[in-house]
């Protein structure tokens, strides 16, 4: 597949890597000539310095011929003009567009995109979907992650052992026997850094991040098996009235009844702008840095106080600032790869990632086959992939322990008639499941094969 990348920040870099060790035909295009030597340098893409929604630059980076382009620069404007360009004067089938201005986004103005106005195919909003995600680790007190799949029948959760956690040192294939009748299953475990698909015999160790894939409705039993019976936070501070903020505020009043919001907004005029949107909340102008500040917003007494200002350096300080002042849990927006390992010692319960999030919600629509919703997993290491069974897969039809799967992907859960169903040796895949699987990044393709119709079935 030919692909376009407008834009060579962390986004479009991230999104060139992840294509290009595919054997995608990738393009990069950006005006910046560093971040395109920085481009060239480390991924085997093609680079085009200019402007990305120049007719002349989209037909030197192959425009004629492409199958999609994903602009993601950090113009609203410049990405949706090149998504306008290539469709009309290249006729690209699939444009992208990443959206940061709520503006545009209004319901008021939904036929802006429309086939006959902007034909753009897709539109990611960064600041929704982080905030979205934000709310759903709100929703499940002490859960690192919450990713929801299959109509939020199963979703996916990661969670940090400790020396109290009661499942360390216990080998995975023990967890059936303890817990017969709860649907998990353990997909990676992230230990000092290094992320591994376990096997059977493997043991969860303290300070382990491990992901695992869990029917919805056990969640609760899920979690309490993990050491975590916490009541969902019903006071919340957040650091930073911007979109995220401000989005993440009108979520929570809207999902959660009783929950008492903060914001605390550094700019006075941002603030009543907040204010105004938040009628129910209480918006204070200030420094999240200033101790009288935070003692102001009772940051003492809150269950949980969330960074989401513009600077990963004044959301980590302000967060472990929130710590000390009593905060029972603290979360930060941190865009930088660099910072991640640091968090869990610096005592940050969640780690919330801007990049990974945008990546994650433009991998699926790359996606070939029957692939419903695809999820980045810690920086690289894997994808969790939510696929239909047809009846040309080669997992249908024989039990799961008579099917050789790639080394690397495991089956996370089936679900059938709106039933989950935990995948067992003997557990057979029936055409028209749908299937929850992660796979490590360099078996993604094979996986992507294991979906798609061959044409001899017609």
């Amino acid at each position: 597949m030919k692909v376009i990348v407008c834009g060579a920040g962390q986004v479009g870099f991230n999104i060139a890597r992840y294509l290009s060790n595919e054997d995608n035909d990738v393009t990069v295009i950006d005006q910046r000539a560093d971040l395109i030597r920085k481009m060239s340098d480390t991924l085997d893409v093609q680079c085009v310095l200019g402007h990305a929604s120049h007719p002349p630059v989209l037909e030197q980076a192959g425009a004629a011929d492409a199958d999609m382009i994903i602009a993601v620069t950090a113009a609203d404007e410049v990405n949706m003009v090149a998504c306008q360009v290539a469709h009309s004067l290249f006729k690209v089938p699939t444009t992208i567009a990443r959206v940061r201005s709520q503006n545009y986004l209004q319901p008021i103005w939904s036929n802006l995109f429309s086939p006959e106005h902007l034909p753009i195919d897709v539109i990611i909003s960064p600041e929704i979907e982080v905030a979205r995600a934000i709310t759903r680790r709100l929703q499940v007190p002490g859960a690192i992650e919450v990713i929801p799949l299959a109509g939020d029948k199963v979703r996916l959760i990661g969670v940090r052992c400790t020396e109290d956690t009661p499942l360390v040192n216990t080998p995975l294939r023990q967890l059936t026997v303890l817990f017969p009748d709860l649907n998990i299953v353990i997909v990676g475990i992230v230990r000092q850094g290094k992320a591994i698909v376990p096997t059977a015999e493997d043991q969860m160790l303290p300070g382990d991040e491990v992901m695992f894939v869990v029917d919805t409705l056990h969640i609760g039993r899920a979690m309490t098996a993990f050491g975590h019976e916490e009541p969902e936070a019903r006071r919340v501070v957040i650091f930073g009235g911007g979109n995220i903020g401000q989005f993440l505020a009108q979520q929570i009043c809207a999902c959660s009844a009783g929950c008492a919001v903060k914001v605390i907004e550094a700019d006075r005029a941002r603030a009543e702008v907040v204010a105004k949107s938040l009628p129910n909340s209480i918006v204070l102008n200030g420094d999240v840095l200033d101790a009288a500040m935070l003692d102001e917003a009772s940051v003492g007494t809150a269950e949980t106080v969330v960074a989401v200002t513009n600077d990963d350096e004044t959301n980590i300080l302000s967060a472990l600032l929130a710590k000390r002042h009593g905060a029972k849990r603290v979360m930060a927006l941190v865009n930088k790869t660099d910072y991640g390992p640091l968090m869990s010692t610096l005592g940050i319960d969640v780690v919330i990632s801007p990049r990974a999030i945008t990546v994650s919600n433009i991998l699926h629509h790359v996606r070939r086959g029957r692939i419903h919703a695809v999820h980045s997993i810690h920086e690289g290491f894997g994808e969790l992939i939510e696929a239909d069974a047809m009846e040309t897969s080669p997992l249908v039809g024989k039990p799961l322990k008579e099917i050789k799967l790639p080394n690397g992907v495991l089956l996370g859960a089936v679900v059938r008639q709106g039933k989950v169903i935990s995948p067992r040796g003997t557990t057979v895949v029936q055409s028209g499941d749908r299937v929850i699987l992660f796979a490590e990044s360099d078996v993604v393709k094979k996986v992507e094969k294991m979906f798609s119709v061959r044409l001899e079935y017609f």
